[in-house]
């Protein structure tokens, strides 16, 4: 992410199977105490924050299972594509433990109510009521997949890199802030990308495209 010319990260599974199909079961077998759950835990923290915090959108390709840690690094990506083969779960309870860390972006994407359903029953949930529920953008066959996340790249790669940045650094704050204050963050942001210049090329160019129609 440090690399000024990247422009959109992509993340998917290894296979069809599943995009994550949630912890190695066997590792937390060896969990027993308070430091060893801290300590895992917060691997699977950085990896979430680090998604957020990656200056370009990140785009999660979907296919398969996505079962508890795999849906919180999910939830960490600005966009969602899912196969219509996806399935979607937060099956901790079931194991006698709580859903956490990136878990607490769920309500933002589907609401309260929904996040208990999934959260308190372990529920696990198709692509089209993931996509009912807004916990995914958009849903296509298997086959269709890669085209469906080829046209997000697209778009995102032919908008202004520096405004793209600057959009979602504004609405990692808008997360943050009250609205008279995501107001005010938003008018600073807009001025500050005039300032770049990048506008100038890009409206002019658009100008220029429509004299010449």
């Amino acid at each position: 992410s440090r690399e000024d010319d990247l422009r959109v990260v992509v993340l998917s599974g290894a296979g069809g199977r599943a995009f994550v199909g949630g912890a190695d079961i066997n590792h937390m077998l060896t969990m027993k105490s308070s430091e060893d759950g801290r300590t895992f835990l917060t691997q699977i923290h950085k990896l979430c924050q680090a998604i957020r915090d990656c200056p370009v959108p990140v785009i999660c390709r979907l296919e398969g299972y996505t079962l508890g840690a795999g849906l919180e690094v999910a939830a960490a990506c600005d966009l969602r594509i899912a196969a219509d083969n996806a399935h979607f779960g937060m099956p901790e309870v079931k194991v006698g433990l709580p859903s956490v860390v990136e878990a607490a972006l769920l309500p933002r994407l589907i609401g309260w109510g929904r996040t208990s359903r999934l959260l308190l029953t372990a529920e696990t949930i198709d692509a089209a009521k993931a996509e009912a529920w807004g916990l995914v953008e958009e849903v296509v066959p298997p086959g269709q997949l890669d085209a469906a996340v080829e046209r997000l790249v697209a778009a995102i790669v032919d908008a202004g890199p520096q405004a793209v940045r600057a959009q979602k650094r504004l609405m990692r704050r808008w997360e943050r802030l009250p609205l008279d204050e995501a107001v005010q963050a938003g008018i600073d942001a807009m001025a500050q990308s005039v300032t770049t210049g990048e506008h100038l090329e890009r409206m002019g160019a658009f100008a220029n495209r429509k004299r010449s129609v």
